[in-house]
């Protein structure tokens, strides 16, 4: 049996396919993304202010970078947001012109890990890429639509996800950055939907949004499912953690792929949620900009 974790609600944003929530530690505050609303938003808890930026685009991941900038991935390129707009681009990705960027990480070194995907959810054009200052690559993962990645504390593993294929794989990355060498660490049984997005916290655990499966899991590093959080909505996109202890868990929802009908049973869908973690998270580094 897992624990059971309820969730309570922090901002009904109604986001069309909510994404890629990221704490960033010297602001005290909490930003994700509105792909398909083509949004940036800002949520600071302290004093529960609520900021919405329109970008355009499909900004699918925001993350902190070097010098106190903020880097967003968007359609095709990474570009950095300032003054509510997104500039640059500080890199273009070589991919279909069917594809756009999805989920993302950072690890210890400042490296950014995306993931790409088609954005009609039907040809084997994603995979995951490295942007390592100037250098942007692709290093495997390949599938319709990327999850993740993710990277364990000690960053010798990766976890990135086939989202049709309700898999989610470990890849050691401790020689190297290929993804050619995984094994599969969680399959998602039909009945529980896809999963999306994942996040390693600082017990070495994976946390992963269901996306219609009503719940985000946490999963011990073995792959035992050892804690679930119970949504009020079916689309779960991604947990991530913030808060001065990192011990507030956020979670990203959507009202994409939901019928009228649906959206009357779940009228939270596509809000902002928290919950009280059983662990802490792990700070979300900066990414390099320059060598």
């Amino acid at each position: 049996m897992s624990d059971m974790i309820e969730p309570r609600l922090v901002w009904a944003v109604e986001a069309t396919l909510g994404e890629g929530p990221a704490w960033i530690g010297r602001e005290s505050a909490l930003w994700f993304v509105d792909i398909k609303g083509g949004k940036v938003h800002r949520y600071d808890p302290a004093n529960d202010d609520r900021q919405s930026f329109e970008v355009g685009g499909m900004p699918s991941f925001i993350v902190p970078a070097e010098g106190g900038k903020l880097l967003v991935g968007s359609v095709d390129g990474l570009y950095l947001l300032e003054d509510g707009k997104l500039t640059g681009p500080v890199a273009r990705i070589d991919m279909p012109a069917h594809n756009r960027t999805n989920d993302a990480t950072v690890d210890s070194s400042g490296r950014l890990w995306l993931g790409t995907m088609d954005n009609e959810e039907e040809a084997n054009t994603g995979a995951i890429h490295l942007f390592d200052v100037t250098d942007l690559r692709a290093v495997g993962g390949e599938c319709v639509i990327t999850n993740g990645p993710a990277v364990s504390g000690d960053g010798n593993t990766i976890y990135h996800v086939d989202t049709l294929g309700r898999t989610i794989y470990r890849c050691d990355i401790s020689a190297g950055t290929s993804l050619a060498h995984g094994d599969v660490f969680v399959k998602i049984a039909e009945a529980d939907g896809h999963p999306d997005g994942v996040t390693v916290d600082s017990e070495g655990c994976v946390w992963v949004g269901l996306w219609g499966g009503w719940q985000a899991r946490r999963y011990a590093p073995d792959g035992t499912l050892i804690a679930t959080v119970a949504m009020p909505c079916a689309n779960v996109t991604k947990v991530t953690f913030g808060g001065p202890d990192l011990r507030t868990g956020y979670v990203t929802t959507a009202r994409k792929g939901l019928s009228e009908a649906e959206l009357n049973g779940q009228p939270l869908a596509g809000g902002l949620f928290a919950f009280d973690a059983p662990a802490p998270g792990v700070a979300l580094p900066e990414v390099k900009l320059s060598a």
